[in-house]
């Protein structure tokens, strides 16, 4: 949601901007601009993509060397040209770019305006440019502490970079909820929302924590609370290089992403899941591990993809280790007043580690007593930090929108979740053996899956045109069959549908003629008959029947217009292979109607803003 770039140093900054901003394309956005600096302020800005502000940009000389860029996701006034960012003061020689959310902006914007301030646009951002320009014109300071003194005015979140042709030698950025990087190179520093625009440049980062803020020069840097306490920080290494943000050779981040699936997982269990010894070791949790065995209850709080990675995980553990287990939205969690406890644990799943949600629940959580557990794909991020322990996913960057390699890097970690908390206590040394033995397999059996491709986008030619999609699964499947019809709205923008099968008589059969395809998950399990009971309830009302199914179950193919056979597993780690084919379904469709699934409609990567 909305991205951040910034630079300064020798270079021509306008090219490291641009390059920059569409690095950050994949967050979602509606408009771009760039502010770039030689004592005056040149400013160009545009709605639509990155692309579209390129063709507005004239040549720029090699001494515009300190620059600032945004991609913006409307907020506050419509997507146009002028509440794109950067946005300025009345003067012109101050310009702010911002992500995050001004609460009580009205309120400043009316006294500003009641003091004669003239705005130009709707946005809560051009408000604290003019508060800005305003404290620094009554108070007797410098650029960094007009800044500083603005920020404690204001309610809400933040990820602020700011620069001035009055000081123009220096950025000023500023975090609050939203995060920022600042990547530490050769006589030059860069700014993002992640390390996306950075990572080509250097690895070498610098994370900005809640009420911190950094001035950086040419050559130096100084970074200090909004209290104006200096802080020193350390210097961080980016695990990932450039080639990973790359499609290579792939049309879409989100094929390639799904292709990663198989090393993904490998990567999210490599030097945890010991087959030989029968045994998960989990260093981020090994201090906590007795609090976490003996919790009365464990509450997992996600949102969107990550929530039915819990709902799996619900299922996981309880299976394995016998806790009782809740999963709620994390958006919904601290707004009802939870009763919790120093006997519960709360897990937090998020791909970014920066969902706004999903922080505030875990402050929540740790404000009660509750122990608070992160499961999170970006090393460095707020979740990782403001955790108790954790488990990182190893996924490596995920650049589509829509996620898929973290839903399954996230499922692979909770299967090791749950054996953790079971070893030695609900399953033997040789039970988790031959758990872990299964589970080893999967990455192979997965790309059996995704060597099904083509097939399945032969169907996808199908049923482009359908209006509505109902997705139907059972027991561990019941989570894949929500997830399934989610990349299916989200990219296809098809209306799709969820459910346990065996609520399909309780309300959605109505929707059931011809023209509704109805995807069935049905391995070969306990619940097999059944499903087998509600695909002939779909066929006698006409619906099209589409099925994935065990390899080998050849009786199914008489009841399915189409059917998916997949290799078996065991029934708790199914998920890891049920999901990839509706993965690649979704895909096709959407590619098929023309949709842009790498950057859906309306839709941001990290939503950092509640």
């Amino acid at each position: 949601m909305c991205g951040i770039v910034g630079y300064i140093g020798k270079k021509n900054a306008s090219p490291i901007l641009i390059d920059g901003l569409k690095r950050l394309e994949y967050r979602g956005y509606d408009s771009a601009g760039i502010a770039l600096l030689n004592g005056t302020l040149h400013i160009h800005k545009k709605k639509g993509k990155v692309a579209d502000l390129e063709q507005i940009l004239p040549e720029f000389s090699d001494s515009l060397t300190i620059g600032i860029g945004h991609t913006r996701w409307a907020t506050h006034g419509e997507p146009n040209d002028v509440n794109a960012h950067p946005h300025t003061n009345e003067a012109g020689d101050i310009a702010v770019i911002h992500n995050g959310i001004i609460e009580n902006y009205g309120a400043i914007r009316a006294e500003l305006q009641r003091k004669g301030h003239k705005f130009k646009g709707d946005t809560d951002t051009e408000v604290l440019a003019h508060l800005i320009d305003e404290i620094w014109n009554e108070a007797d300071c410098d650029f960094e502490t007009a800044i500083r003194l603005a920020l404690k005015e204001v309610d809400g979140t933040y990820g602020l970079c700011a620069i001035t042709s009055r000081e123009p030698d220096k950025i000023v950025t500023a975090r609050n909820g939203s995060p920022l990087i600042i990547g530490v190179g050769e006589d030059e520093f860069l700014i993002g929302s992640d390390a996306s625009p950075i990572v080509s440049h250097t690895r070498k980062v610098i994370y900005l924590n809640d009420g911190e803020m950094a001035i950086l020069t040419r050559d130096s840097y100084t970074i200090k609370t909004i209290e104006n306490v200096t802080m020193p920080k350390a210097i961080d290494e980016l695990t990932f290089g450039i080639a990973e943000i790359e499609k290579a050779g792939f049309d879409h981040f989100m094929l390639k992403e799904i292709f990663e699936q198989p090393e993904a997982i490998e990567n999210s269990m490599r030097g945890r899941a010991l087959p030989n010894e029968g045994q998960v070791r989990l260093g981020g949790i090994r201090e906590h591990i007795d609090r976490l065995r003996n919790a009365k209850r464990i509450i997992i709080c996600a949102c969107g993809t990550s929530w039915h990675s819990g709902l799996v995980g619900e299922y996981l553990i309880e299976e394995y280790a016998r806790i009782p287990v809740e999963v709620e939205y994390a958006s919904e969690f601290r707004y009802r007043h939870p009763i919790l406890s120093k006997d519960d644990v709360v897990i937090a799943i998020s791909q970014s580690g920066e969902t706004a949600d999903t922080l505030a629940a875990i402050r929540e959580a740790k404000a009660k007593g509750a122990l608070v557990l992160g499961i999170c794909n970006v090393v460095g991020s707020s979740i990782a930090r403001e955790t108790d322990c954790g488990i990182y996913t190893h996924a490596g960057p995920e650049i589509g929108v829509a996620s898929t390699k973290a839903f399954t890097a996230q499922v692979t970690v909770l299967v090791l979740l749950a054996l953790a908390l079971s070893q030695k206590r609900t399953l033997s040394d040789e039970q988790t053996k031959d758990i872990i033995q299964d589970l080893y397999q999967l990455p192979k059996k997965v790309q059996e899956i995704l060597n099904l491709n083509e097939e399945i986008f032969e169907m996808a030619k199908v049923f482009k045109d359908a209006r509505n999609f109902l997705y139907l699964g059972r027991g561990f499947n019941f989570p894949v069959a929500l997830e399934g019809a989610l990349k299916l709205k989200e990219i296809s923008y098809i209306h799709a549908e969820g459910y346990p099968a065996a609520e399909m008589k309780h309300g959605p059969i109505a929707l059931i003629d011809e023209n509704m395809p109805v995807v069935f998950i049905a391995n070969k399990d306990s619940s097999y008959q059944k499903i087998i009971s509600n695909i002939e309830e779909v066929r006698s009302r006409k619906g099209r029947v589409i099925v994935i199914a065990s390899e080998g179950d050849n009786d199914i193919d008489k009841l399915a217009e189409f059917v998916i056979h997949i290799p078996d597993a065991m029934m708790p780690l199914m998920p890891l292979l049920t999901v990839i084919p509706l993965q690649l379904l979704a895909y096709h469709i959407a590619v098929l109607r023309g949709c842009d699934v790498d950057q859906p409609r309306n839709l941001a990567k990290s939503v950092t803003v509640e």
